[in-house]
């Protein structure tokens, strides 16, 4: 680690391609014990002084119950920052614990009784959770331009394909029958509960004057982007959302960067139609899988959601930026149209604290520890960048 060179030797010339790789290992009930590895990859296509930095983040795992999780998730800016590329890739076998929608969900969330998570997975069977088995391929990409300094417009296609579904708690032959959230919403607007596509193009608008894509210390970041899924382009039905996401960092220090204040806002409303249950907006779900720190990723989910986070960054370490730490706070909302439950009628927090160990200064690369606490929910998140 660079950071670590001794004071009286020179610096060493900033590599182009920075690699860092960390193992995954877990155990929880859905998934049993889970091994795999996972990293990020950071390089400049272009000269430094005029060409943002670019990043591809990887993971690959396997569980003892016969499951396979992968992901290449990319963002990259091509020399002179004249296009920018927008991807996440993902392959699922894979089981995962609903709660329904809404921010009230489940229907007797006063009795519910959360884990602690581990990396977004719960550690053991929740009470009110609703299981479901599938398997996943997603692929988002959008491809956008410079049309001015910093704003940049473009377009994408959207596939998120669930197949092989298995709603771990219906059971129709009993009486009462035993429904779940999954089969109810299905049946409501007329999916099938066992395979679905949401397949879309999209028009996006991002302005983007942020420092360093990794790990920011001043700038702006501004990204809507407008989906629409018709039916002759694979979707089960039409429907059309609107994602609106904005980020931006505010110094406390000109001697130390690292000092500062971060927000983080994003929403994603559904316009019209209606879409099938696993491809609404989940807390935790965002590209990067980094908001809702506190709670099991897909705790929260509508047709509707918004999100907000404050982080305090600062650093540690008296004379060196290798060690720094965080302090946050998040809020969630979201909305169920079928029993009335409207944005901010319920809203859940959650607060917590993290550690940074920065792996490579030119790229500021760190390495991460958060301890996050929610409702009814606590949680343990280790990774390769930062949160936002």
């Amino acid at each position: 680690m660079d950071l670590l060179r001794k004071k009286d030797k020179p610096a060493n010339p900033p590599k182009q391609v920075s690699m860092l790789i960390l193992p995954t290992i877990s155990s929880n009930p859905a998934n049993g014990f889970l091994v795999g590895i996972g990293g990020n990859v950071v390089w400049f296509m272009g000269p430094r002084e005029t060409t943002r930095i670019s990043l591809i983040g990887f993971s690959a795992s396997v569980t003892s119950k016969q499951q396979f999780l992968s992901f290449i998730k990319s963002s990259i800016y091509t020399k002179e920052n004249r296009y920018f590329l927008f991807g996440d890739l993902r392959y699922f076998r894979y089981s995962a614990p609903t709660y329904g929608l809404g921010t009230d969900s489940p229907p007797d969330s006063t009795d519910f009784q959360g884990n602690w998570v581990w990396q977004g997975a719960d550690t053991r069977d929740t009470e009110g959770a609703y299981p479901l088995f599938y398997d996943l391929l997603k692929i988002h990409e959008t491809v956008s331009r410079e049309i001015s300094k910093n704003l940049y417009a473009g377009l994408g296609y959207h596939l998120d394909y669930f197949w092989n579904i298995i709603d771990d708690k219906l059971n129709l032959d009993t009486l009462p029958k035993q429904l779940t959230p999954h089969w109810s919403h299905c049946k409501l607007y007329g999916f099938s509960d066992n395979e679905y596509v949401l397949s879309g193009l999209s028009l996006n608008l991002m302005f983007d004057s942020r420092d360093n894509l990794i790990n920011p210390y001043t700038g702006y970041f501004v990204n809507i982007n407008y989906r629409f899924n018709p039916t002759w382009l694979g979707s089960d039905q039409n429907s059309s959302s609107l994602w609106m996401e904005f980020r931006t960092y505010v110094g406390l220090s000109q001697r130390r960067p690292r000092h500062l204040i971060a927000f983080w806002l994003f929403s994603n409303i559904q316009i019209s139609g209606e879409q099938p249950y696993l491809t609404l907006m989940a807390l935790g779900e965002d590209q990067k899988g980094r908001s809702g720190r506190g709670y099991i990723a897909g705790r929260y989910r509508g047709e509707d959601i918004m999100y907000g986070e404050i982080e305090y960054r600062f650093p540690i370490s008296p004379c060196s930026q290798i060690l720094g730490g965080v302090v946050f706070i998040n809020a969630t909302t979201t909305t169920n149209q079928t029993t009335q439950v409207h944005l901010f009628d319920y809203v859940r927090p959650s607060f917590g604290v993290g550690l940074r160990a920065m792996f490579n200064k030119h790229t500021r690369l760190n390495v991460n520890l958060d301890f996050g606490f929610g409702y009814k929910s606590k949680g343990f998140y280790f990774s390769g960048t930062d949160t936002f």
